[in-house]
């Protein structure tokens, strides 16, 4: 119902085209923290009269608001596999191992001995590194899970203060890493993409598909 009202509000509103009016969009806690901040405040200066209203949630929940409508754009790390909803890549992000200290030679041995700091089940950072750790033919559940915390700046905390090892975008441990607060160590992941979404059957308004080009412009 509240999906329904918002799209018959969004389809109003787009009557007036970018001169006025509003954009819902939803993004997991990376792209929302990290990514998508200046893509918006270059939206703001081409489009002012815009106010673009941003949720966060993981990408299972971030799927879930565009699918049912409460968001017209998603902005996502995880793969989504939803039938209803049209997926494109805009970006990569290098994903890092990090810690407190230099862990010299990582192998089977230390991934089973580390304690590991981890993002929550529904996490585009859990479900990529996971999903990295499948590849290479080592089953996740081995791990040593220490904690399970909420968001990156948590995570990241929890590893500065020497509790365990974590797997984190560049993006979230850059700073920590210049200062010396955090040490990469050698685990050679692969970049991840960042996905948007969208509803393949909703109506599609102008100030959505604003948004979208300029995000196409500036990965292009």
């Amino acid at each position: 119902m509240l999906g329904r009202a918002a799209h018959a509000e969004t389809m109003l509103a787009d009557y007036a085209g970018l001169a006025r009016g509003s954009l819902r969009i939803v993004a997991s806690q990376t792209i929302a923290s990290y990514w998508l901040p200046a893509k918006l405040a270059a939206f703001h200066e081409r489009h002012p009269q815009i106010a673009v209203e941003l949720a966060i949630d993981n990408t299972e929940g971030a799927a879930a608001q565009v699918l049912s409508g409460a968001a017209e754009l998603g902005f996502v790390e995880g793969e989504v596999d939803e039938p209803a909803l049209a997926h494109w890549n805009v970006g990569h992000d290098p994903m890092v191992l990090v810690g407190r200290e230099d862990a010299g030679r990582v192998d089977e041995d230390w991934l089973r001995a580390a304690r590991w700091i981890v993002r929550e089940q529904g996490s585009g950072t859990r479900s990529t590194f996971e999903d990295v750790l499948r590849t290479r033919g080592f089953d996740p559940a081995q791990l040593t899970v220490a904690m399970t915390l909420p968001s990156n700046e948590a995570v990241r905390t929890a590893v500065e203060a020497g509790a365990g090892v974590a797997v984190l975008s560049r993006l979230v441990v850059a700073r920590a890493l210049k200062a010396g607060d955090l040490v990469e160590l050698p685990l050679g992941l692969p970049d991840r993409a960042f996905h948007a979404l969208r509803h393949k059957e909703r109506y599609r308004t102008r100030a959505a598909d604003a948004l979208t080009n300029l995000v196409k412009e500036q990965v292009a």
